[in-house]
């Protein structure tokens, strides 16, 4: 049977920019070679694929699906799946203000806002809080397997760790913009280095940003996934709330921070990253960023 698909790029409000994200609806029959298969095909960062919810009063099941492999949950398919979900919803004369999704990480609720036929802004709660789940490598590999100098990992309070709200990363903290544009992966070292096994990914973060009002610049690696870097990562955001909990420890209240990523790929991107903090501890996130329908078809 023939499936309508859709392509958005995410954390962006324009065209060709930020992160591109395909959409496979009617996916029902697919099982999980064929999904991967059609995630090969589009060849992009993430595929999700689209299905009816297992419970009625939620809105879609989705799975998503890099190159290489399955993920429980990311954020920029999070984002753009409920911007498509709700243009379509508008479209149809439905009510488009809130989703839920279901994931493989859990229920994922979403509020959404639609700006015109083929754009629109998302924002989701995390439906699992960041934790601290391994100890990173030392600076000087971590150092080498990015080809930079030792010297360069971390600023102000922030040292490597790693954190995971649904997908594990190594968060590591350098200290400006030159060195994120130096920044050169050695392939061969990398799975040795990057924590947790099974996981090898890091992103890479300094306080330093190109454009004013942004707090973090950041960039992510997971060449083993088949993604030798990312324009925009949503996941990774997420488990960085760990990180600005730990080392920035922000009061108590709500705050927003905007994480700028992709500069580096000509793929501008901005992430927002929305935390409640009480007695000093986190009690809630959420992400969020605008995305655009860029094409439409049918895969036969």
């Amino acid at each position: 049977m023939s499936r309508r698909f859709a392509t958005l790029d995410v954390f962006t409000t324009r065209p060709h920019a930020g992160n591109p994200l395909a959409v496979v609806f009617d996916s029902d029959g697919l099982d999980t070679e064929a999904m991967q298969a059609i995630a090969r095909e589009f060849n992009l960062s993430e595929t999700v694929f689209v299905a009816p919810p297992a419970n009625p009063t939620n809105s879609a099941s989705v799975r998503i699906f890099t190159p290489a492999a399955e993920l429980p949950f990311a954020g920029h398919p999070t984002v753009g799946s409920a911007v498509l979900l709700a243009l379509r919803a508008a479209a149809d004369g439905r009510a488009s203000g809130s989703l839920v999704l279901e994931e493989k990480v859990g229920l994922v609720p979403c509020t959404v806002s639609v700006q015109g036929a083929r754009a629109g802004r998302a924002t989701f709660s995390l439906p699992r809080l960041p934790a601290e789940i391994d100890q990173p490598a030392g600076a000087p590999l971590l150092a080498e397997a990015l080809g930079l100098d030792e010297r360069e990992i971390g600023f102000d309070t922030h040292v490597p760790s790693i954190y995971s709200a649904g997908v594990a990363f190594t968060l590591v903290p350098v200290f400006g913009l030159q060195a994120m544009g130096r920044i050169r992966l050695d392939t061969g070292l990398w799975p040795k280095v990057m924590k947790p096994e099974g996981h090898p990914n890091a992103f890479v973060y300094c306080r330093q940003t190109q454009d004013a009002g942004h707090h973090y610049h950041a960039r992510m690696f997971a060449p083993s996934m088949g993604i030798p870097e990312d324009p925009a990562t949503g996941s990774a955001v997420a488990a960085f709330a760990g990180a600005v909990m730990r080392f920035d420890q922000p009061e108590d209240g709500e705050h927003v921070f905007v994480v700028e990523q992709g500069y580096e790929m000509c793929r501008p991107s901005q992430i927002e990253l929305g935390l409640t903090v009480a007695s000093g501890k986190l009690v809630a996130a959420r992400i969020g960023g605008a995305a655009v329908v860029v094409s439409e078809g049918t895969l036969l």
